[in-house]
């Protein structure tokens, strides 16, 4: 006699694969399931309203009395010695970033299959956090490219001189995506990201999103108001991806007063 076919052969890496993924899919589209989830949603709520209220207060001062004084203060476009900050500042552009979580997200997914079964459940939770920290900062740069089409602002010296106020809303040509910074959008964004998985690594990576900040202002990229609102673009997506995934139980746990935590 013969042994079934079905039980003498054991899924494929292919099926393996495609299971893998399948699920990951799955859970992060699953309905909430976490307790205290009404607490965290208030209290999601009071932190996002007081760090707007906060950051659209800045911006509006420094639309009426700094911007315009801070980009005069400025090396001019194209100095030579600033080749170092050209550099530094792509390490805080979208594509770039989003790129390189991408293939960490791959190559944690191309692994999985082949990990021992004993320790494959830790590749996946840091699958997860990658997972998140994709899409934290995703979410918000899509957001950034909706609002710089609308609000139109010119980029310094478009106009061939320092104006604060050169808005043509729908614009949409490059010269008039100056409001949110998509670095500062990106930048901030993986920031509140990375801290809120690794807590430890909180300041150093916000150094990193504010030099990019100021990198926008000293290569005439951007005005000061235009990173203020881009990290608030990139924070306030960060957090709402955050309270996402939290609510679904994934790399993230909500505590008892609504405090959301890594897990």
């Amino acid at each position: 006699m013969t042994a079934p076919e079905a039980s003498a052969k054991a899924p494929g890496y292919g099926a393996n694969l495609v299971a893998v993924v399948g699920q990951g899919l799955a859970r992060l589209m699953r309905p909430s399931q976490a307790p205290h989830q009404a607490v965290a949603a208030g209290r999601l709520r009071q932190q996002l309203f007081a760090l707007s209220a906060v950051s659209i207060g800045l911006i509006l001062l420094l639309v009426f009395t700094f911007d315009t004084t801070a980009i005069g203060l400025m090396p001019p476009r194209g100095t030579p010695a600033l080749w170092p900050v050209r550099i530094f500042t792509d390490f805080g552009k979208d594509e770039y970033v989003l790129a390189a979580l991408a293939a960490a997200l791959v190559v944690v997914a191309l692994l999985a299959p082949l990990w021992p079964r004993g320790s494959r459940r830790r590749l996946l939770h840091l699958g997860t956090h990658l997972q998140y920290l994709f899409i934290a900062v995703l979410s918000p740069v899509l957001g950034a490219q909706v609002l710089k089409w609308a609000i139109g602002r010119g980029r310094p010296f478009v106009g061939g001189k320092a104006n604060a106020f050169n808005f043509q809303p729908f614009n949409g040509t490059e010269a008039y995506f100056s409001m949110p910074s998509a670095h500062a959008v990106t930048a901030f964004a993986l920031a509140f990201a990375v801290a809120a998985v690794w807590p430890r690594l909180r300041i150093p990576i916000y150094l990193y999103a504010v030099a990019i900040a100021l990198s926008r202002l000293v290569l005439l990229a951007h005005h000061p108001s235009d990173v203020v609102g881009g990290a608030l673009v990139g924070l306030v997506g960060a957090m709402l991806v955050r309270y996402w995934f939290a609510t679904r139980q994934l790399g993230f746990a909500v505590g008892d007063g609504g405090q959301i935590v890594p897990r």
